[in-house]
């Protein structure tokens, strides 16, 4: 199923972190990592938008000086 772990497998590993995180934390956790995996794939569509970014930051740096 995923990477050769099946059905049984995945209810175990379900259960450890429920039991390690607790019922309220695993949302949170999940909205992380969604949020970090939205972010790593627009940085790799578009390079050029993070370079860009620190570009113009770094120029207001500098009037400051």
């Amino acid at each position: 199923m995923f990477g050769g772990l099946g059905v049984g497998e995945l209810v175990v590993i379900a259960l450890l972190l429920l039991l390690l995180f607790g019922a309220k934390r695993i949302p949170q956790i999940a909205r992380g990592l969604g949020e970090a995996i939205r972010n790593f794939k627009s940085d790799v569509k578009d390079p050029d938008r993070l370079t860009q970014g620190e570009d113009s930051q770094g120029e207001s740096g500098d009037d400051r000086s």
